[in-house]
């Protein structure tokens, strides 16, 4: 079985572990692992644009070095956060000459960082591996799902760094969607913002941003939306709470991450999924009701 070093985050260690658990559940399906990194820190959560900013993008430099030292430069990232923030982090590394120098000097008692470690994310994998061979893993097919993948900013930009040929219109997630037997809906906010950050202060703002989202998707005829961020899906999901207050009419729709759509499809078990706020059992029982219907 093929394995990769994994870098989880932190996150997918308190508010997404739905997340983290569906992957290493589905991995082995599919011919690989995920090692968790023996030691690993933060990255910093985004990536820094102001060139006399160097302290922020340590952490993520720290955890290459940590991959540095399993001798195998590759990593593997579920967060699309992690992922976009360690790719950019790596480039600012390696061409900006003075960050460099700076980063080397100060953290002196590292061993040094050589610029080399490549950071792909789970989505790379499956794609790499064969969307045909997701198909082999499938037990249940989900036909009877309606599915509109939500791609948010970090998976694709900026353009150099998109885990999409065309990051204006990505199909990856569509690809996927198809591979595990549900109908893929389109949404055409689906690389829109989802309010990100906002959410701390403005939380209302971010809830008018995912009314915009969910209706995008609603009214294409998608049961559930599929993430790969934990904040996209933080905001998606909770800040329904919001607009069910706020709008009356307003009816909540679950939202999962890609890796419990495949869990869905893969594992026999039914799933017991924990950080939800909208409940997510109407789509996991409509997934078994259709395998028992056919």
């Amino acid at each position: 079985m093929t394995k990769y070093n994994y870098f989880p985050g932190c996150t997918l260690k308190t508010t997404g572990t739905d997340f983290e658990k569906s992957a290493l559940k589905v991995s082995p399906k599919l011919g690989f692992e995920l090692v968790e990194l023996p030691r690993w820190h933060c990255c910093g959560t985004v990536a820094h644009l102001s060139s006399d900013n160097k302290m922020h993008s340590l952490g993520a430099i720290r955890t290459m070095i940590r991959v540095q030292e399993t001798g195998d430069p590759k990593v593997v990232a579920l967060c699309s956060i992690c992922y976009n923030t360690l790719r950019r982090v790596n480039d600012r590394f390696n061409t900006d000459e003075q960050f460099r120098t700076a980063t080397v000097q100060f953290m002196d008692e590292e061993e040094e960082y050589r610029g080399e470690v490549e950071t792909i994310h789970y989505l790379d994998v499956i794609r790499d591996i064969g969307f045909d061979k997701v198909k082999d893993a499938v037990i249940r097919p989900l036909s009877g799902l309606k599915v509109a993948p939500y791609y948010g900013c970090l998976l694709l930009r900026p353009r150099q760094f998109s885990i999409d040929i065309n990051p204006e219109n990505p199909t990856i997630m569509e690809e996927l969607v198809e591979s595990l037997g549900a109908e893929v809906i389109d949404n055409p906010y689906k690389i829109e913002c989802c309010g990100a950050y906002e959410t701390v202060h403005n939380p209302d703002q971010v809830a008018g941003m995912t009314y915009d989202i969910i209706e995008g998707a609603r009214r294409n005829g998608a049961d559930t939306i599929v993430t790969s961020c934990p904040l996209c899906h933080f905001n998606l999901d909770s800040r329904q709470e919001i607009l069910i207050k706020m709008k009356p009419n307003f009816k909540p729709m679950p939202i999962l991450y890609f890796t419990e759509l495949m869990e869905l499809a893969m594992i026999k078990e039914k799933p017991s999924w924990e950080k939800h706020h909208i409940d997510p059992m109407p789509i996991v029982e409509k997934a078994f009701e259709e395998k028992l219907n056919k």
